[in-house]
């Protein structure tokens, strides 16, 4: 019982440790030293010590090797956003399968990956003949409508530098790249021109997305597939991550956008689970 008592106290001590590392002061500075963190915790300085090489051993904590100030390590933000991912996850199954139902047709849960789209969870359409599943699948994000969707609350700076670095990833699927897809052979390429070529009409299409609250695809990435995606926001007002609807555009002839607004009611009804204010 009473060793019990010392790792709790020990473990409290750890976080607190932890919590303080996360505070602006922390942050806005690169890290605290020792002495730093042992003043604004009240205690001494080689328990303190000892403590952040605990931590540090375990990747919870990093050390600057030049300034000795130690910040929150790269463990911890791995484990937040494993945390984060799977509450997203969980948060969206039911709303995938809510949005399934209403279009009939397939619909996906996407993050960003640097310059690509990675597909987190598939919900398949109840027809018969349907898109496939997409799960662990990645695509160059500004040929997709999902990673404009993504990509719809970036200021302008930091979308030039991601652009410059990844707008020339390719991703297109050609007919038979994927055996599994059912429709990617239905019809022949679509004569329109993609509508992104350069990061100017990048910028035009995002500003499009944040009018109308959805982005869509005809043929861009599928033959014979059309998509409509709109992006979820969470708590702190951020996209993290877009809802997408795709389908066989025999199917879904003209009612692109039609359908580009059924994904985005759902995408604010999942941003507000999230905790998005609105």
């Amino acid at each position: 019982m009473q060793g019990s008592r010392r790792n709790s106290a020990g473990l409290a001590r750890d976080i607190e440790v932890l919590e303080l590392l996360g505070r602006p002061e922390a942050v806005q500075s690169g890290g605290l030293g020792v002495v730093r963190i042992a003043t604004l915790l009240g205690r001494d300085k080689t328990v303190v010590s000892r403590t952040l090489a605990t931590l540090g051993e375990s990747g919870l904590v990093d050390r600057d090797p030049d300034t000795q100030a130690y910040r929150l390590g790269s463990r911890l933000y791995a484990l937040a956003a494993r945390t984060a991912e799977g509450a997203l996850a969980w948060n969206a199954r039911g709303h995938l399968k809510h949005l399934a139902q209403v279009t009939r047709e397939t619909a996906h849960l996407c993050v960003l990956r640097g310059g690509n789209v990675l597909t987190l969870l598939s919900e398949l359409s109840p027809n018969r003949f349907h898109t496939t599943g997409w799960e662990g699948v990645t695509t160059a994000a500004w040929r997709t409508p999902s990673g404009r969707a993504l990509l719809s609350d970036w200021d302008a700076g930091s979308l030039g530098v991601w652009y410059a670095e990844h707008g020339h990833d390719e991703g297109v699927l050609e007919a038979g790249e994927r055996a599994d897809s059912t429709f990617a052979v239905l019809e022949q390429p679509s004569s329109r021109p993609n509508s992104i070529t350069d990061l100017d009409a990048l910028v035009a299409e995002l500003r499009r997305v944040r009018e109308r609250g959805y982005a869509t695809s005809d043929e861009e990435l599928e033959r014979g597939v059309v998509a409509a995606s709109a992006p979820v926001y969470d708590f702190t007002s951020r996209v993290v991550a877009a809802l997408n609807v795709s389908a066989p555009k025999e199917r879904i002839g003209a009612q692109l956008d039609k359908l580009g607004r059924i994904v985005s009611g759902a995408a604010r009804d999942l941003s507000a689970a999230l905790g998005y204010p609105g």
